[in-house]
């Protein structure tokens, strides 16, 4: 444990860790410094020049983000000097960004207006100089140069992300950030540059008003499924405390809006966890291709399809969870219902950017239509709610809908990293293990050692008479780094799974803004809070499946229709 010191922010003496900087312990101690580039997840840049301070005894200004603390060292945030340099250095960064407020990931949660604001800042006193830059697209993710303050967090942690897609050139004297133009680096879709971005100059592509059209068309069927991660996250939109259960309350607001029905996503990772589980102990007993590795997240398939396509085989044929709901919607639930399948629009709450792209692959079609329709993130959901003037906080909350609206707690923990392979695990051992139901509560049900935000965890599990060697991964860097160890060592694990985000889901690129380690965790906690409180914890044993497997998926062609697909080597997209 790092050592603790006395140190004094503008005559307040604070406690602070060795090691740590003036900008860490001033925010830890409830004293707000203003700082742009600053971001827990990245190395420290000092580049936006905003978080000066003055120390007693040391000439100039420095940036607090790059200054260690010192016992009994005397800071000073709020001088005229620093005032002044602050408000410089505001106009300069405005002078390149060209502002589009109304169309802003941050919008309300702004700190560059909120600072503009703060220090009268004229904002057009300088001619954007970014203004004819370009903006480039990649699948679902649109960069716009024109807004970029080039504090080059995007760069840092797309190479972070193994990825490397985005970065610096030298042009006409200045450093900017670029699309990489190497046919051998490509985007993944995983939407961390926006959640690093502090500019809103990279955002992912939105689908209000065709989500509107259909709202108002009376011949469409609109159903909406919400994902496990957007329920303990969207109300931090709200001013609502990190971690919060609203499944109920989007029910509501979804229901306010328009939509004809809403689903949970839990019950299709129910679907994914049984599926999953049966893979994994075919490929064991029947010496398939090992390690078998998640595909729930469609920013990592695309990495194994691009980056490394020699482990396509390795990876599990059973669909993402979203991607089974919606194709029970527009078959069991539709026919059920006798609706045309055509008429129904699915539409998935995701915390995702990437799940905007993976709708749209060709081979998740069932009968010609794809399973889901359209993909809100929670930023965009909770816009939309304001948007309908719906307050989270008011609103009288409703359960999901029958059938597909029941869902265990193993569903649930889909959101955080480890989840989904403790909900295969569960069923794997405790559903097809054949342990007598008297005997369940000798075997665990949870696999703590499998959580946390760590990147790359390590376990054991005793599947039948045969020791699992397991693995779960979060950040794609760390997934590049179990990759190249497999090539080395083939047998060094049976299952692996793997989120591009940190944290897993609880942390996608579709999430609130900020996200930091600290919000992810407590996004976490929450999620495996409701997995403890439910009375059904295991996939295998949520009714709703049962009644499902026994009467509609009655022979392997449509379980393999519904549940299963491809996967195909990428040349570059974008």
């Amino acid at each position: 444990m790092a050592k603790e010191i006395k140190i004094k922010i503008d005559g307040k003496e604070v406690i602070a860790k060795e090691g740590e900087m003036v900008l860490e312990a001033a925010r830890r101690n409830g004293i707000e410094i203003p700082a742009l580039c600053y971001h827990p997840d990245l190395k420290i840049k000092a580049n936006c020049r905003m978080c000066l301070i003055e120390i007693k005894g040391q000439k100039g200004l420095l940036t607090s983000c790059s200054t260690p603390v010192k016992e009994g060292m005397e800071i000073l945030t709020s001088t005229p000097e620093i005032e002044r340099a602050r408000k410089i250095n505001l106009e300069l960064l405005f002078s390149q960004h060209r502002e589009e407020c109304y169309d802003c990931v941050w919008q309300t949660n702004c700190q560059l207006l909120d600072l503009a604001r703060k220090y009268k800042v004229e904002i057009t006193r300088f001619k954007d100089r970014k203004s004819k830059f370009p903006v480039e697209i990649a699948g679902p993710i649109e960069f716009d140069f024109t807004k970029c303050i080039d504090c080059k967090n995007c760069v840092e942690m797309c190479q972070k992300q193994g990825v490397g897609f985005l970065e610096i050139e030298e042009k006409d004297d200045f450093f900017q950030v670029k699309v990489s133009e190497d046919s051998n680096k490509d985007c993944v879709y995983c939407g961390q540059c926006i959640l690093h971005c502090p500019a809103g100059s990279i955002e992912s592509t939105g689908e209000f008003e065709a989500i509107e059209d259909c709202i108002l068309d009376k011949n469409k069927f609109l159903v909406a499924q919400i994902a496990p991660a957007v329920r303990t996250s969207i109300g931090e939109e709200f001013g609502i405390s990190v971690g919060t259960n609203l499944t109920e309350e989007i029910v509501a607001g979804l229901k306010e809006i328009g939509f004809d029905r809403v689903f949970d996503v839990p019950v299709g990772a129910d679907f994914t966890t049984v599926e999953e589980a049966k893979e994994l102990l075919e490929r064991i007993e029947q010496n398939g291709t090992l390690p078998m590795m998640t595909s729930c997240c469609p920013s990592w398939v695309k990495f194994v399809e691009f980056y490394f396509p020699e482990f396509i085989p390795n990876l599990t044929s059973v669909r993402s969870p979203h991607i089974i709901l919606g194709g029970l919607i527009k078959t069991y639930f539709a026919e059920k219902q006798k609706i045309n399948p055509k008429n129904i629009v699915v539409v998935s709450i995701m915390p995702c950017t990437a799940k905007k792209y993976e709708i749209k692959r060709e081979e998740l079609k069932i009968d010609g239509l794809p399973p889901v329709d359209f993909v809100l993130t929670t930023r965009e959901l909770g816009r939309l709610f304001k948007k309908k003037k719906i307050d989270l906080k008011k609103i009288k909350p409703q359960k999901p809908d029958a059938p597909l609206g029941i869902s265990s707690g193993a569903g649930v923990i889909y959101g955080a990293s480890g989840g989904v392979m403790e909900s295969a695990l569960r069923t794997a051992i405790l559903g097809f293990g054949k342990i007598e139901k008297e005997n369940i509560n000798l075997y665990k049900i949870e696999f703590k050692e499998l959580r946390g935000a760590s990147g790359i965890k390590i376990g054991e599990a005793q599947i039948k008479e045969k020791k699992v060697r397991l693995a779960v991964v979060n950040g794609l860097l760390n997934a590049r780094k179990i990759l190249e160890e497999i090539k080395e060592e083939p047998d060094l694990y049976h299952y692996i799974e793997v989120m591009a985000c940190p944290g897993g889901c609880i942390g996608g690129g579709g999430q609130p803004l900020p996200t930091t380690p600290e919000i992810r965790k407590k996004r976490a906690e929450g999620l495996y809070k409701i997995d403890s409180n439910k009375e059904l914890r295991l996939a295998h044993e949520n009714p709703v499946l049962k009644e499902i497997y026994s009467t509609y998926l009655t022979d392997e062609k449509k379980v393999h229709k519904i549940f299963h697909t491809k996967y195909f080597k990428k040349l570059r997209e974008n």
